[in-house]
């Protein structure tokens, strides 16, 4: 059977922060975060069983065993990079690539694609999937829609609008939030709690869910009350398969980021597109 091996994440963070002596520098360079390249290379050195770094007030220093393993994982990964050279031909001028959530990809950039593709039939698209900082990194796209602050996200990403949280539940399901279920998306400052802070009451939601997106779904099957990001819940209110379970609203504290390749005309096309359709 063949050796399970560490994720290919964990040796490139080592050999950023080997290379660079410095954990900050490292994430910087791939894309990640300070904490998420300190949280890789932990995780490597608990599965080799050694240190790899010797952590000081002052910056890093490598281990014998970091110096000893260091030019093995570099020459490892320059071996990688020249594998798929050959494959990279560069990003045909039609092409775009859009990276984004799932929850974004279906609930608002999905309904109104057909109208995108109509106006620029020869522009191709590919949307990929992506959450984390890793996941942008990797995805190399044109345009990015990150959940977030705008700390986390970058200066010059565009926050996209309305960014409210408000109760949401199936046009089916009668009753109110009072004596509903209530749908929480964890992983956010907003949720029942704050709901309750700002209008009154004690909230406790039943469901829980990973994303705004998965709540949507769940609301729409008649299963409770999502309280979710208005962006997000624009569609499915015009579509009358949602209904507001209650007139207010609070403000999102996080939200979803637009960021554009300026040089890439198909980049500033789907930019201008999208946010022309959210001012409908």
């Amino acid at each position: 059977m063949a050796k399970s091996l560490p994720p290919l994440t964990w040796f490139r963070a080592f050999e950023a922060a080997a290379r660079n002596l410095s954990f900050t520098a490292a994430a910087e360079e791939i894309g990640l975060t300070q904490s998420a390249v300190s949280q890789q290379v932990k995780s490597l050195e608990v599965r080799l069983r050694v240190a790899l770094f010797i952590r000081q007030a002052r910056g890093l220093s490598l281990t014998d065993d970091g110096r000893r393993l260091l030019p093995q994982v570099a020459a490892a990964l320059d071996v990688l990079a020249a594998a798929t050279d050959p494959f990279d031909v560069g990003t045909p001028e039609n092409f775009l690539t859009v990276a984004t959530s799932i929850s974004v990809a279906q609930w608002v950039i999905a309904p109104y694609l057909p109208d995108f593709t109509k106006r620029h039939p020869d522009i191709h698209l590919r949307i990929l999937s992506a959450t984390w900082p890793d996941d942008f990194h990797s995805a190399q796209a044109d345009v990015e829609i990150r959940f977030g602050s705008q700390k986390q996200v970058g200066k010059n990403a565009l926050l996209l609008t309305p960014n409210r949280l408000i109760a949401l539940k199936s046009t089916t399901l009668h009753g109110n939030i009072g004596n509903l279920p209530l749908i929480e998306a964890v992983g956010t400052s907003g949720g029942w709690k704050a709901w309750g802070e700002t209008h009154g009451g004690g909230f406790h939601p039943e469901f829980f869910v990973d994303s705004y997106g998965m709540a949507l779904n769940l609301a729409v099957q008649g299963n409770g009350v999502a309280l979710v990001s208005e962006l997000l819940a624009d569609h499915a209110l015009h579509k009358n398969q949602l209904i507001r379970a209650h007139t207010a609203s609070i403000p999102g504290k996080e939200g979803y980021y637009l960021s554009a390749d300026e040089s890439s005309r198909p980049a500033v096309l789907f930019r201008d597109w999208l946010l022309e359709r959210l001012s409908i």
